[in-house]
C-alpha cells in the first residue's frame, strides 16, 4: 500500500534543513573569518610573547591550526635570517668603520656617499680635491669600462703633499676607494737622503775649518799659548754651529714626517706665546731690545701641537731679534682673523714684528728654503743655520695654517702666522 507524504510537510522539513544548513555555514564563516583575522594579525607583525602560545590554543578549525603552525615556523625562520643578516651587517659594517686605512663609497659618477672613520680623520674637507684628482678620475673610467679592480699612485698636492696609493673597487653599482698613505714612510727615504746632502753640504765648512786649525795646534802653533787661546774659541764655534745645524736638521726631519697628520690637541694660544716671550728675556737683554705683548685672554683655541708651535714662534722671535736694529722694539701680537681681509675669518692670528732693516722683495719667496740666506757672512755671525724658517713653514702646513711675510727695505719686517680655529 502506498502513503503518499503531505506536500506540506515536506516543504515544512525542507525549509528547516535548509534553516540549519544556513546556520551552520554562517558559524562556519564566522570561525573562519575570526581564525583568518587571527593568522592576518600574525602576518602584520608577530610579537615575541605570541609565540610563546600553541597557535592550537587561538585557532579553532583544526585546518587552520596546521595552517597557523605553519604560519609560525615560516615566521620565525624569517625573523632568525633577518636577524642574522642584521648582526652580519652590523659586524661588517663595525669593521669597515674600524679599518685603518681610509675606505670611500662612491656611485657611479664618482660623488661620495659613505666613508669610514679613518677617512674622515684622515682627510676631512681635503675629499674633494682627493675626488678631482685626475688621476683617480682616470681609474675610475678605466674600472667603468672593465669592472675590474684598479690601482693607482698619486700625489694630493694640498693642504700639504702627500703620496697616497689607491685601490678602486666597483661592487656592483658604487665603487669603493681604499687609500694607503704612504707619505710617511717616503718621507722617511726622502729625509735620509736629504740629511746626507744637507748635512754634507753644511758641514764641510766648519770640518774643514777644524781640520786646518788641528794641524796648526799641531805644528807651527804648538808652543805658541795666545794661538792656541785664539783656535780654541773658533774651533768651539764651529762645533757649535755643527751642533746647531745637526739640531735643527734632525727637527726638520721629524716635522716633515708628520707634516701630512694634522695635530688632534686642543690649545690656547695667550699662556704659550706669554711662556715663549718670558724665556727670551736674555736675549732680548744682550740686544738691548724691547718686547711688545699685544695678546687678548679670550682668544680660542686652535689645534695644535704646544711643542712645534712653540718652536714656530721662538724662530720667529729669535730671528727678530737677530736681525731687527740693536735697541729696536719687537711687537708680538695675537688675535682673531675676522678683520684682516688677506686670511680666512675663522683663525687667529699671530705677527712677530721688528724694526730691522728689511728684506727685499726678490728675497722674501726663498726665506723659507733649506739654506737660504740672505746674507750668509751675517747669518753665521749671529749663530743662524738657514733652517729656522724652513721649519716654521713646514710646522705652519702641519696645522693647515698659512705664513705671510711682509717686509719693506729700512722700515722692518713682520712674519705672520695664521692657524685655523677648530669648530667648537
Amino acid at each position: 500500500m502506498l502513503i503518499l507524504a503531505n506536500p506540506a510537510t515536506l516543504g515544512s522539513a525542507f525549509a528547516v534543513l535548509l534553516a540549519l544548513a544556513l546556520l551552520l555555514l554562517i558559524g562556519f564563516g564566522a570561525l573562519l573569518a575570526r581564525d583568518v583575522a587571527i593568522l592576518s594579525r600574525l602576518l602584520r607583525g608577530l610579537r615575541r610573547h605570541h609565540e610563546t602560545l600553541p597557535i592550537r590554543n587561538r585557532l579553532l578549525l583544526p585546518g587552520m591550526r596546521g595552517l597557523g603552525e605553519e604560519v609560525l615556523a615560516a615566521l620565525r625562520t624569517q625573523r632568525a635570517e633577518r636577524e642574522r643578516r642584521i648582526n652580519a651587517a652590523a659586524a661588517d659594517r663595525a669593521l669597515v668603520e674600524r679599518l685603518p686605512d681610509p675606505l670611500l663609497k662612491l656611485d657611479p659618477a664618482g660623488n661620495l656617499l659613505w666613508r669610514n672613520a679613518a677617512a674622515q680623520s684622515g682627510f676631512g674637507p681635503e675629499t674633494a680635491a682627493l675626488l678631482r684628482h685626475p688621476e683617480l678620475r682616470g681609474a675610475m673610467s678605466e674600472v667603468a669600462q672593465h669592472a675590474l679592480p684598479v690601482r693607482r699612485s698619486l700625489v694630493l698636492a694640498v693642504p700639504v703633499p702627500r703620496d697616497l696609493d689607491i685601490t678602486v673597487i666597483p661592487v656592483g653599482g658604487p665603487v669603493y676607494l681604499l687609500i694607503s698613505d704612504r707619505t710617511r714612510e717616503r718621507s722617511i727615504d726622502k729625509m735620509r737622503a736629504d740629511f746626507v746632502a744637507n748635512s754634507s753640504h753644511e758641514l764641510r765648512t766648519p770640518l774643514a775649518s777644524l781640520i786646518g786649525f788641528i794641524e796648526t795646534l799641531r805644528g807651527p802653533a804648538a808652543d805658541d799659548m795666545e794661538a792656541q787661546r785664539r783656535f780654541l774659541g773658533i774651533m768651539a764655534e764651529q762645533a757649535q754651529r755643527m751642533q746647531r745645524v745637526i739640531a735643527d736638521l734632525l727637527s726638520l726631519s721629524r716635522i716633515e714626517i708628520s707634516e701630512h697628520q694634522p695635530p688632534e690637541g686642543r690649545l690656547l694660544l695667550p699662556p704659550l706665546l706669554a711662556q715663549i716671550a718670558a724665556g727670551m728675556e736674555p736675549m732680548l737683554h744682550a740686544a738691548a731690545a724691547n718686547l711688545q705683548l699685544g695678546i687678548p685672554a679670550d682668544l680660542p683655541a686652535v689645534a695644535g701641537d704646544a711643542d712645534q708651535l712653540a718652536q714656530v714662534f721662538t724662530n720667529l722671535l729669535d730671528n727678530a731679534i737677530k736681525y731687527g736694529r740693536r735697541g729696536g722694539t719687537i711687537r708680538l701680537t695675537a688675535d682673531r682673523a675676522g678683520g684682516d681681509q688677506r686670511f680666512e675669518p675663522n683663525g687667529i692670528l699671530i705677527s712677530v714684528a721688528d724694526e730691522g732693516p728689511g728684506i727685499p722683495r726678490e728675497h722674501i719667496p726663498r726665506l723659507t728654503e733649506r739654506f737660504y740666506r740672505i746674507d750668509k757672512g751675517r747669518s753665521r755671525a749671529v749663530g743662524g743655520t738657514g733652517l729656522g724658517l724652513a721649519i716654521v713653514k713646514h710646522v705652519v702646513n702641519r696645522h693647515r695654517g698659512r705664513l705671510r711675510i711682509d717686509s719693506v727695505e729700512g722700515e722692518g719686517t713682520v712674519f705672520t702666522v695664521w692657524l685655523p680655529t677648530p669648530p667648537p
